[in-house]
């Protein structure tokens, strides 16, 4: 895929380039995925381009990276970008989001989500009867216990943190009309 033929919609961020590792154009990769070190599967990534305004649409906000090793290392992982031997050179590249085509990524099983896929979703609370709708999702967390759905808006404008939990919190996902219904206390 050329880089003219790739927009922003069809992007998923799974990382981010944190700092430069060595002297020899090596990097630290903060990887989203789910473990760490499926990032490296993907045969192109894609790097933000922070020099495209903010206005621009489209693959220019986002350049192809091509990348000739990767490996865990300690705690995280380390990358080496082809053609950059550099430490100067690489540090161009840090605090940069990559991320690939959403359609490269691997099929779920039913019932199950990416985060990218839940996020801007409209939770709607349905508790003792009573329908209530809570905003959207902005974000989840992961902690130790579960997955967390960070949801904001609704009527009350509150923000609420609701576990994901399907069958006890969570009672539907409905991608299609842009909707999670939970069983949630709308005072807590």
């Amino acid at each position: 895929m050329t880089e003219s033929s790739v927009t922003s919609d069809e992007l998923v961020t799974v990382g981010r380039i944190t700092s430069v590792y060595g002297v020899r154009g090596w990097v630290k990769v903060h990887s989203y995925t789910e473990p760490m070190e499926n990032i490296l599967q993907y045969a192109q990534w894609w790097l933000h381009n922070p020099a495209a305004s903010s206005v621009t649409k489209g693959s220019a906000q986002w350049q192809p990276l091509e990348i000739d090793a990767g490996k865990h290392h300690g705690k995280g992982l380390i990358i080496h970008i082809k053609g950059v031997d550099d430490r100067d050179v690489a540090a161009q590249f840090c605090q940069r989001d990559i991320a690939v085509i959403g359609g490269e990524m691997p099929q779920l099983e039913e019932g199950e989500y990416y985060w990218h896929q839940l996020q801007g979703l409209q939770v709607v609370s349905v508790f003792e009867g009573r329908e209530t709708p809570f905003g959207e999702v902005v974000r989840l967390m992961e902690t130790g216990a579960n997955d967390v759905m960070v949801v904001r808006g609704g009527s009350d404008g509150r923000e609420r943190l609701i576990p994901y939990l399907p069958g006890e919190y969570i009672t539907s996902v409905d991608l299609t009309k842009g909707v999670i219904t939970v069983n949630w206390d709308p005072e807590f």
